[in-house]
């Protein structure tokens, strides 16, 4: 069902009179010309948008408590600094519908009393930074920005600045410490952005999705999209579906739709047929759910009671042959890499996080380990500076507790279940099988096969580095994974 997505693939992103044939511009002309400012905040309110951001907050009234907040000066920001792994729906809706966005952007700041407006977005972005580029410039010419807006009062105009791939950044005082050219690092709330942002004005912080839907409310009504949905989370959700399944893309549904319905209905199913292990949800800030919880109704509220979280959208499915040690491990090294390291508990304390799996994966964890692992998560979530160290260790703590028994055989019976551990793997050679013919001893890159021509071969395990060549070549079954 598509809204933020409703003109990507459809219109011509960089033609304004296409968007415009799709109603484009026209929630803003009604909002100048029918809505006062608070009657449009209400629409926006009464809709139930909640920020698609991640955070979840309502958007109708971040824009009022910005509106109420007096000041000469304000501004209105778009989130478009998208650095989840696997995730591409900011992207997708700027490269093929800016205009949308622009709309959006405009109409919150005539709600909130703002003239300027920045987009935030990562310079690794080039095509959508260069159709942004020519939907404002083309916004200008038909007088859809700048002074007199539809012949009003009301000016308003874009900026751009851009990011250098600081998933901190996502964060908005992280964000707007950025555009004001300092050190992306986030501060104690409050005060909020809301009251004092960029150069210490009132600013409205909302993601790009959270705009992109903004003019179809304000067109089609606020209670045409709050039947959409569940209870406490209205209208629909884009998610970037990646990892082992047969159907990789995007997709938007209603919220309440179920992650079995997502991944095995949309998404094809898992690929070559392989067992359904878990599905990631929220990025590096999300947690694993197992197959207990493929019928739970996606919401905000539904995942974060099952261990995870929103997040922007990404959702990355997992099979039988992926290690949730290992997963753990790769998302906190992701953390480890962006944390801006302001606050001690996010920069030590994932530091001691990754240096505990790291032990586990190579074979060296003792099972008190587990146990520490759940109480430092639990210490680093209530002590962090920002979201992003407070839900930092949700992939250790969901992968502990829906897979425990995998972080015990590492320690305990020293054997990765689904062989991604090179360093718990071991490849032998059953003597009653090998024929002796050398294609493992000629392959085999560190000479770690001894054995004479048609008889039995030996694998020196002191230099095998467990690159699995061995095991690919020989036509005997020979070889076994231990």
């Amino acid at each position: 069902m598509r809204i933020a997505l409703r003109n990507c693939g459809l219109i011509d992103p960089e033609k304004i009179e296409e968007y415009i044939a799709e109603d484009g511009y026209f929630a803003l002309g009604k909002c100048l010309t029918e809505f006062t400012r608070e009657e449009t905040i209400k629409e926006i309110k009464d809709s139930g948008l909640r920020g698609r951001g991640g955070g979840g907050f309502p958007t109708g009234l971040k824009w009022e408590i910005t509106k109420n907040v007096e000041a000469g000066q304000k501004y209105v920001v778009c989130n478009a600094d998208e650095g989840d792994p696997g995730a591409f729906m900011d992207r997708s809706i700027l490269e093929g519908d800016p205009h949308s966005v622009i709309e959006a952007m405009a109409i919150c700041g005539y709600c909130i009393g703002a003239d300027t407006g920045l987009v935030y977005i990562r310079a690794e972005y080039p095509l959508a930074i260069e159709r942004l580029k020519i939907a404002i410039k083309q916004a200008r010419e038909f007088g859809l920005l700048g002074e007199g807006i539809l012949g009003t009062n009301f000016n308003f105009d874009i900026e751009l600045r851009y990011g250098a791939g600081a998933f901190v950044c996502g964060e908005e005082t992280a964000l707007i410490h950025s555009m004001e050219g300092l050190r992306g690092e986030p501060t104690v709330k409050p005060p909020f952005p809301s009251v004092s942002g960029y150069m210490g004005k009132p600013t409205n912080v909302n993601n790009v999705e959270t705009f992109a839907s903004v003019p179809v409310i304000i067109n089609k009504g606020a209670n045409w999209f709050n039947k959409i949905g569940t209870e406490k989370s209205k209208g629909t959700k884009v998610f970037a579906l990646a990892g082992k399944i047969n159907k990789v893309g995007l997709v938007e549904v209603p919220m309440g739709t179920t992650l079995r319905e997502v991944i095995y209905d949309i998404g094809g199913g898992i690929v070559n047929g392989k067992e359904f292990k878990s599905v990631q949800t929220g990025g590096p800030s999300g947690g694993c759910l197992t197959k207990d919880f493929l019928d739970t109704p996606i919401d905000y509220d539904n995942l974060i009671a099952a261990g995870s979280m929103m997040g922007s959208g990404g959702m990355i499915v997992l099979d039988e042959d992926d290690c949730m040690v290992s997963i753990a491990k790769f998302y906190l090294e992701f953390t480890l890499e962006e944390s801006c390291g302001k606050c001690t508990p996010c920069r030590i304390g994932n530091k001691r996080l990754f240096e505990i799996l790291t032990k586990i994966t190579e074979g060296n964890g003792v099972l008190e380990d587990i146990e520490r692992l759940r109480v430092l998560s639990n210490v680093i979530k209530d002590t962090s500076l920002c979201g992003l160290g407070q839900s930092s260790p949700n992939p250790v703590l969901s992968t502990i507790n829906n897979f425990e028994e995998e972080y015990r055989a590492h320690v305990v019976d020293g054997k990765c279940p689904a062989g991604q551990c090179k360093s718990l793997l071991r490849y032998d050679i059953v003597e009653d099988l090998c024929t002796g013919c050398t294609l493992c001893f000629r392959n085999c890159p560190v000479g770690a096969i001894t054995g004479e021509r048609r008889e039995p071969h030996l694998i020196d395990q002191s230099l095998c580095i467990k690159c699995g060549v061995c095991f690919e070549k020989c036509k005997f079954n020979a070889i076994t994974l231990i």
